[in-house]
């Protein structure tokens, strides 16, 4: 279906575009930007900060240490007080949770 002509148009002679009118355009001052420059010798962590995750790890380790071992004397023999003694069930486990509480304390103490 084709579509009806407006009696303003003539078919012939289409209406050409209207010219643009030119605007000024208005630019603001230059705007200076401070740029932040990382450079590689700035570390996260401070001196004091490895000085505790040191301490945490090496309270982890004696109480892993704690905890290892437990070979019976005879293969024939079995002693729970070698096994479940409480230096495996509780004095270790403490110490290996009291190492974590200081890694905790060195990662989030400020500087």
């Amino acid at each position: 279906m084709a579509k009806p002509i407006k009696p303003s148009q003539s078919p012939a002679q289409p209406q050409a575009p209207k010219a643009a009118v030119p605007t000024r355009i208005q630019t603001a001052a230059p705007v200076k930007v401070k740029t932040a420059v990382i450079t590689n010798d700035t570390l996260v962590f401070g001196r004091d900060t490895f000085k505790w995750m040191l301490i945490g790890l090496g309270i982890m380790a004696v109480g892993f240490l704690c905890m290892s071992g437990g070979a019976m004397p005879s293969p024939d023999v079995w002693d729970e007080s070698i096994i479940y003694s409480p230096t495996r069930t509780i004095v270790a486990p403490f110490l290996i949770m009291v190492g974590l509480a200081g890694q905790v304390y060195a990662i989030f103490k400020r500087n």
